[in-house]
């Protein structure tokens, strides 16, 4: 009787056929190209299974075909595709596609003058920013009645009427040549050059505010072109896969010595060697800089009118770190040592307005020498849930003299400023402190106040504070100020931009709150209050021979909101407003009075 078992030796082979019948047809083996006189049909009709052919042994596959799409390509035939052309560079990608280049518009298609493309070359590429920066502010506090002069009777008194309207038109225009591609790595060369223009108006209510002759007019009109940007940078060498490198620069540069510019933040001449290490974990600067004196009354750089003569003899040498992710992931530690050399203790300067800047009108009015090193810490990014932003800074050094001695003057300060806040979804919460050591005795030969080398801090609403953006004076028909403009420290200085730093100043104790609303993606709305006061008060006393001036200045409270119509940074426009509620030290130094500011600031950008 014949035996209906098969071999064992045939059975895996069957098995296996069996499978393969009861696969879809794109499991099967490929079938070979279709011709290209055939058309294919995109969405051929699959055959079910019939479950009678089907192997008893085998296991049910159930076919389950992808979704047809009948306007999809079907695959070329290898006939048709023909040899393979690739584009030039990859920069073409977007010609390629039909979107062709247009000059006049750098946010729709491709456009040379924003880099998208080489300029010329394979790798040489050409960035143009420009920006529009538009203030208009009015505003009211103490200033002093221009000596015996006066267009009002009854007005000669210690201080006169204190409002201004500032006006000012600023047009930047940032020029980027470099060379390589910058996707992954620094470009190989880079030249930037920046030029600004300034237009500003002021209208005051008091003559001798504006120029040092007591009758001079009560309106000012000045146009000034500044230099803030001129260097070269030379990628040195990548020291790892990941682009790790060394770079150098050297001419007018931008440079901030910690996060938020308590200490320096300035455009400045100079060298600057700085790279990364550990896939960007950490980055060196190693930086020496130059001071510039500026124009007048735009603040820019003063390199067109006065050339090399604009460079101050006051250098500035730093070292510097940061290492990421530590202590925490996301949170950022900053070392800081910096020297300051002061060589301008020899000459007297004025400014175009015949006000004496350099040595300060305060005090003997003597110039003097000082060198002083700063040794700082900062921190700033995540910590749980909350946001730590933090810098401390110890002064050590020495000046030829005081403000108000003869005698060399040993300097020892220090301050410190944490900014801690949280979010939740939509709204930020925050809270600012800063201490800012203050001179108890200005006549002992120790300047135990501190001040910065050039500040200008993003703290506690920064310029919508009155506080820090008014240049509130003290004396010497206004020559001195308590704080300067965008400025925190009350450091008795002519002004940061050409005045020396004076550690013989009361000092400073900040302590505030603040809160960032983003009503929708284009509207913020933040507010500010800060209660301010002076550390010691014993140099406003010798200053102002005046006794017993307590320390309370005050509480500054403001607002300002934010309009990013497009989401994005081309258009901002921003309106503040703020105010100081004086305190007893501020009454003993101006009266009881509310001072008060406006601001108006639009900044376009191309």
């Amino acid at each position: 009787m014949a035996s209906d078992r098969r071999p064992a030796s045939i059975a895996p082979a069957l098995t296996l056929l069996a499978v393969a019948a009861a696969l879809p047809a794109h499991a099967q083996e490929t079938a070979p190209p279709t011709p290209a006189s055939v058309e294919q049909d995109p969405c051929p009709r699959v055959e079910p299974i019939d479950p009678r052919r089907r192997s008893p042994t085998v296991p049910v596959l159930e076919y389950r075909p992808d979704p047809c799409d009948p306007t999809r390509l079907r695959t070329p035939a290898l006939e048709e595709i023909g040899e393979l052309q690739g584009l030039p560079d990859r920069w073409r990608i977007v010609e390629a596609i039909g979107l062709k280049e247009n000059l006049l518009d750098p946010y729709h298609g491709q456009n040379r003058l924003k880099g998208d493309m080489p300029m010329f070359g394979e790798d040489w590429f050409v960035a143009l920013i420009g920006i529009s920066d538009t203030v208009i502010e009015p505003r009211d506090f103490p200033v002093p009645v221009g000596g015996p002069v006066t267009d009002r009777a009854g007005s000669l008194d210690t201080f006169g009427d204190g409002r201004q309207q500032v006006y000012s038109q600023t047009f930047v225009l940032e020029t980027v040549l470099y060379q390589g591609d910058t996707v992954f790595k620094p470009p190989d060369w880079e030249f930037r050059f920046t030029p600004a223009i300034n237009i500003s108006h002021v209208v005051v209510e008091e003559r001798g505010l504006l120029k040092a002759d007591a009758d001079a007019s009560k309106t000012r009109t000045e146009a000034a072109v500044g230099i803030q940007a001129a260097f070269v940078d030379k990628h040195l060498r990548n020291v790892s896969s990941r682009y790790d490198f060394d770079s150098l620069r050297i001419g007018v540069q931008p440079f901030t010595a910690d996060f938020r510019g308590f200490l320096l933040n300035d455009s400045l001449f100079g060298a600057r060697l700085f790279g990364i290490r550990d896939d960007n974990r950490i980055q060196y600067n190693l930086a020496w800089f130059r001071r510039i004196d500026k124009d007048t009354n735009s603040g820019l750089n003063n390199l067109v009118e006065r050339g090399a003569a604009a460079l101050r003899d006051d250098d500035i040498f730093v070292v510097n770190a940061y290492l990421q992710d530590w202590p925490r992931l996301g949170f950022t530690v900053q070392g800081t040592v910096l020297y300051n050399r002061n060589r301008e203790g020899d000459a007297l300067l004025y400014d175009d307005n015949g006000i004496l800047q350099r040595p300060a009108s305060i005090g003997l009015e003597r110039p003097r020498d000082y060198d002083v090193s700063y040794l700082g810490v900062s921190g700033d990014g995540p910590l749980g849930g909350l946001n730590l932003s933090t810098s401390a800074y110890v002064a050590l050094g020495d000046s030829t003299r005081g403000t108000f001695s003869e005698r060399k003057e040993d300097i020892r300060a220090g301050f410190i400023a944490a900014e801690l806040s949280k979010d939740f979804s939509w709204v930020r919460v925050r809270a600012s402190l800063a201490w800012a050591s203050g001179d108890p005795d200005p006549f002992d030969g120790r300047g135990e106040g501190f001040d910065a080398i050039f500040e200008n801090p993003l703290f506690a609403g920064a310029d919508t504070n009155f506080w820090m953006r008014q240049p509130v004076p003290l004396v010497a028909g206004g020559r001195v100020t308590l704080s300067g403009r965008n400025g925190l420290l009350n450091s008795l200085r002519s002004s940061k931009e050409f005045g020396q730093s004076n550690f013989t100043n009361p000092g400073l104790r900040l302590l505030g709150v603040g809160a960032d609303l983003d009503l929708t993606p284009t509207l913020r709305v933040s507010g500010n209050l800060n209660h301010v006061a002076f550390d010691h008060t014993a140099s406003l006393q010798v200053a102002r021979a005046q006794g017993g001036i307590p320390r309370d200045i005050g509480f500054d409270a403001s607002v300002a909101v934010v309009w990013r119509p497009l989401a994005i940074q081309n258009v901002v426009a921003r309106v503040s407003a703020s105010a100081l509620l004086p305190g007893d030290g501020y009454r003993a130094l101006f009266g009881d009075r509310t001072s008060w500011g406006v601001l108006g600031n639009l900044v376009l950008t191309y």
